[in-house]
């Protein structure tokens, strides 16, 4: 029994995201033909869990701060049960999963994405907005491969009469170290040095501060004890030495950054248009009576077995017309959204990823054609989890759409190849031949980034 979802005007698709307050899927704005993306919130969750203002604040930050190179929040709705964030869809994924599937990145490309960072963030900062969890992953590419920063859940907007923020937050390797000290920072300093993180990890392929344990991590992060490698050119090398310099009140600032020799090559500064008004009365209205109702769901029922994915859900899933990746998983498999086609019928995929997830001492929650299998994390830091949901793309022919729900993200990759291994009998496989040599190549590149050793 499949079940067809309409939210106002948006008729809404496939799961595009999942993690552990919210789900993400794809959606069509009926009004308009505009794909967008729908964040989708239980209000029991986050009531449960009092994430009620930082939900309410992460939305009101994202209308705020609106830019060229910032995911755009479209509305905000609610309805009785739920909260929805329409949200600019992106196609292009996130920009670590291009560094995996490169290793590393040209000077010039990574160059463009710094400029458009800066650019973003400057934005940001003039706002009063500091995003404090600047990662690769929370930078997405669109089709043009220009970068949408995402995420700002972490986000801080300074008190009146307060000019420090105190809350540790982000993630280990890109904070910066007067952040880990907890003893007051400005944030956009804390800013920057994420972003000379960011700017090594697109030109080496890794980390600079990478460690197996916490405490020798943060050591080396204080004392900012990294090496650069030999191919970095002595521009993009002085220019990471100021980003990442441990005193915040020596660091080069963004105004300064701009200045930098290395930093104008090509650079286009971002078209910002007439500010716009920012009305936040959606938002108001879909937490201040967090139980009233004021929008319409429609669940059609469908009796059938999983759901059709048709051709223009298959071409935004595979992020343009380039539809090979759906049907061979090792050019796939360093992506975030991960999947595999076959022929064997629903039943015998669901019974055999159930056998498979429990020799690897996973447990298994199944719901029609939806699988969610959970476990603790390779580190014991928390939980991981991962969501698999079948789909018909052509008479007898299945795909298994994987997607990473909690946990990290090298990890999950790792988690990906493992089980597509034990799976390989159920797999349709491309024909061999032409593109064998390239998917080795891309393979041992591919181990080189999760062991986060230069090549």
């Amino acid at each position: 029994m499949t079940t067809m979802r309409r939210v106002g005007k948006y008729e809404l698709g496939r799961t595009i995201g999942e993690g552990t307050f919210a789900k993400v899927k794809f959606a069509i704005n009926t009004d308009t033909g505009e794909s967008v993306a729908v964040k989708i919130l239980a209000k029991t969750s986050i009531l449960k869990h009092r994430m009620v203002e930082q939900i309410r604040r992460e939305i009101s930050i994202m209308k705020i701060v609106r830019h060229p190179f910032i995911v755009r929040l479209h509305e905000v709705l609610a309805s009785r049960t739920k909260i929805y964030i329409i949200l600019e869809f992106v196609p292009g994924g996130e920009l670590f999963d291009k560094i995996v599937h490169k290793g590393k990145l040209s000077e010039m490309e990574s160059r463009k994405y710094l400029q458009q960072l800066v650019d973003a963030i400057s934005h940001c900062h003039k706002k009063g907005v500091y995003h404090r969890d600047l990662k690769p992953e929370n930078l997405l590419l669109d089709a043009r491969d220009n970068l949408k920063v995402s995420d700002f859940g972490l986000s801080a907007v300074p008190q009146e009469g307060i000019d420090l923020l105190h809350t540790t937050c982000g993630t280990p390797n890109y904070v910066a170290p007067e952040v880990l000290n907890g003893r007051g920072y400005d944030g956009a300093a804390a800013d920057i040095w994420s972003c000379g993180v960011i700017l090594y990890v697109l030109l080496a392929g890794y980390l600079p501060f990478q460690e197996t344990d916490l405490p020798s991590l943060y050591k080396k992060i204080n004392a900012a004890e990294y090496s650069c490698p030999f191919w970095f050119s002595p521009g993009a090398k002085s220019l990471i030495g100021k980003m990442l310099d441990p005193n915040p009140k020596a660091r080069i600032t963004i105004e300064e950054i701009r200045k930098d020799p290395w930093f104008p090559v090509n650079y286009i500064p971002a078209r910002q248009g007439v500010e716009e008004e920012v009305n936040l009365d959606d938002i108001r209205a879909a937490f201040d009576d967090i139980e009233d109702h004021f929008v319409t769901e429609q669940s059609r029922k469908l009796d059938r077995g999983p759901l059709i994915m048709n051709a223009f859900e298959m071409i935004t899933l595979s992020q343009g017309l380039n539809l090979s990746a759906l049907f061979d998983r090792r050019q796939d498999y360093v992506k975030r959204q991960t999947r595999f086609v076959s022929r064997e019928s629903p039943k015998t995929i669901i019974s055999t990823i159930d056998t498979v997830a429990e020799s690897m001492g996973l447990m298994v929650h199944t719901r029609n054609y939806k699988m969610r299998l959970e476990g603790i994390s390779a580190n014991k830091a928390g939980q991981f989890s991962v969501v698999l949901e079948i789909y018909e793309v052509a008479p007898s022919l299945f795909m298994v759409d994987v997607r990473r729900a909690s946990g990290d993200t090298l990890e999950y990759h790792k988690f990906y190849k493992h089980i597509c291994a034990k799976l390989d009998h159920i797999i349709l496989k491309p024909k061999e031949g032409k593109g064998e040599e390239g998917s080795r190549t891309l393979e041992s590149r591919y181990h080189r980034r999760m062991l986060s050793e230069p090549p």
